[in-house]
């Protein structure tokens, strides 16, 4: 029964170690996702550069300024959205970009920033979060 215990201490440790680097909980400031996600929610983000369209993501530009939150419309290799295709644009979402859109028609997302890189996404957003601990807001 020791034995039991120890081990299950052991693994309990080891899986809040991962949750601790892997997530975070983030406060969204921006109305750009309403009604999905409103203004002053809490979300849980995993932290990860890889996700699929559908996804809501978070991500900085250039690592600079406010994280924003946005839904996936297109990823590597797939057809780039009529509603954000351009004169002389290409028609696949080129490799290592993706391009993501906020429910308000007013949003700032690609229409305005164009392709992102994967590298500019920080996590995925798994859900609104209801956990009891400080908000990060970055």
């Amino acid at each position: 029964m020791l034995a039991f215990l120890l081990v299950a201490c052991v693994l309990l440790a080891v899986a809040a170690g991962w949750a601790r680097r892997s997530l975070i909980v983030v406060t969204v400031t921006g109305s750009s996702m309403q009604p999905l996600i409103a203004a002053g929610s809490r979300v849980l983000v995993r932290r990860t550069g890889r996700c699929r369209t559908g996804d809501v993501v978070m991500f900085r530009i250039h690592d600079s300024g406010p994280p924003m939150v946005k839904r996936v419309v297109a990823t590597a290799g797939e057809p780039v959205p009529p509603q954000l295709r351009t004169a002389g644009g290409p028609d696949l979402v080129p490799a290592g970009r993706l391009l993501v859109l906020g429910t308000a028609p007013d949003s700032m997302d690609s229409r305005q920033l164009g392709f992102l890189t994967t590298g500019d996404v920080v996590g995925v957003v798994l859900r609104r979060a209801a956990l009891p601990v400080a908000p990060r807001t970055g």
